[in-house]
Parts: structure tokens; sequence; C-alpha cells
């Protein structure tokens, strides 16, 4: 059994998630990434994450089921002995004005970007209180901070998180195990590559440094949190947005 800490992260095998695992591989934790779609995807990360000499396994499982969640942590306990660091990451959009809204897009959301986050929380918690070392960040958002018209669906999701990342850090607080949540602002993705610039420029504008962030901001903000630097730190939310919600 490897002696280094154990790394699970959902949504793991993309965009900041992927970030996320590759700062946590170079750290020199153990990675398991999880992921819902894309199969040749999952395992192309897997051979770039075991170059950096960490053992890692993906694991497909949907968040938003309690079952699938309960399989997946008992799988990366099994595989590689152990569960120290959990980044809640993975997450949906489907955007639209509320009058416009279904009730499948609003169930849809909330389901994986908040009850994944409770289904992930719910079944790791009594791994990481026997660990002897844990950390869960949660991965929410700006729009869960202030809002942002068409997401009334993504920011209810991405500001219950705030909700459980500051109960949990209450509730988990006595067994040294910390609970903080990163909110990222407008990152470039491959998402915000497809935008017309027109529509970049606007945001830009309400963006005090008046630049995108990366990636890699919101995952140097990770591994901080889940280093032992960060041991003092819980029940936070750290706003990575350039300073657009301050």
């Amino acid at each position: 059994m490897s002696d280094k800490k154990v790394a699970l992260i959902t949504g793991g095998t993309t965009g900041i998630g992927k970030a996320i695992a590759h700062k946590l591989a170079i750290s020199g934790y153990d990675i398991a990434l999880n992921y819902y779609v894309g199969d040749e995807q999952a395992a192309s990360v897997v051979k770039e994450l075991e170059a950096f000499n960490v053992r890692v396994i993906a694991i497909k499982a949907d968040v938003s089921k309690y079952q699938e969640v309960e399989q997946m942590v008992k799988e990366v306990v099994t595989k590689l002995g152990n569960l120290n660091i959990v980044v809640n990451n993975a997450g949906i959009t489907d955007d639209a004005l509320i009058l416009r809204m279904q009730e499948e897009q609003f169930d849809r959301v909330i389901s994986t970007n908040l009850k994944g986050v409770w289904n992930v929380c719910r079944h790791v918690s009594k791994v990481l209180l026997k660990s002897g070392y844990g950390r869960i960040i949660n991965i929410s958002s700006v729009t869960g901070i202030m809002g942002n018209a068409g997401q009334s669906n993504y920011s209810a999701a991405k500001a219950g998180v705030i909700g459980i990342t500051k109960t949990l850090a209450r509730e988990l607080a006595s067994r040294s195990v910390t609970v903080n949540a990163v909110a990222p602002g407008f990152i470039q993705t491959q998402m915000t590559d497809k935008l017309p610039e027109t529509i970049i420029n606007n945001v830009l504008e309400q963006i005090p440094l008046k630049k995108l962030g990366h990636a890699e901001d919101i995952a140097n903000a990770v591994a901080f949190l889940a280093s032992p630097d960060a041991s003092y730190i819980t029940g936070q939310v750290i706003s990575i947005d350039g300073g657009l919600a301050m």
C-alpha cells in the first residue's frame, strides 16, 4: 500500500477538473478520477497523470445517483487504500430565463450540481474522519454568490453548495477534516473560446482585472486548500474571479 495521500476529483477528466487532477498529481497525490461520459478521454488522462509517478484510476459514475457514488467511494478505498482529499467538481449547465425554463431543466441541474455534491460528501465523510488527514473542497461558482440571469437552476445549486460547505465544516471539524469551497468566476475554457468577441468584451468590462481566469488558477487554490498549509482554514468560500464578486 502506498503512503501517498489519495485524492478523488469528480468530473476530473476535462476542463477545471482535469487541471485540478494534474496539479494534485504533480504534488504527489494518488488520483481517483470520476467521470460520467468519455471513456477514451478518461483513459487518456489516466496515462497523462501516471507520468507523474502516481497511481491513477478512473471510475465512471453518475454523481446524482446515491448508490453509484457509494460504490465509487468503496472502489477508491479498495484500489488505492485510503481517501484523503475530495474535490466536488462535477457539474452541468442548462440555461434559460425563468419564464422559459422547464421543470426538467431545473431538476437536472439541481440533481447533478447540488444533490451530487451531497451524495459524495455523504459517502466520503466517514472515510475521511478515519483517514487521519481529510479535506473536502467543493467547487461552487461566482453565480452562487451574486446570481446570473438565465441560471436560476445553476445559481441555486451553487449557492446550495456553499451551504453544504459551511455546514459540513462545522460537523467534521472535531476530527480536523476541513471543508471549503472555491467559487470560480469566468474561466477560459473550450466553451468560452466559442463565444462571440462582443460577449467576451462585455464580460471583461465587469471584471476589475479585465481578463478571464484559467483552469490552473482554480487548481492552484485547490492544491493549497488540500495541503497542510491550509490546516486552519475551514468553512470558507474563496472567490477566484478577478474581483467580479467583491
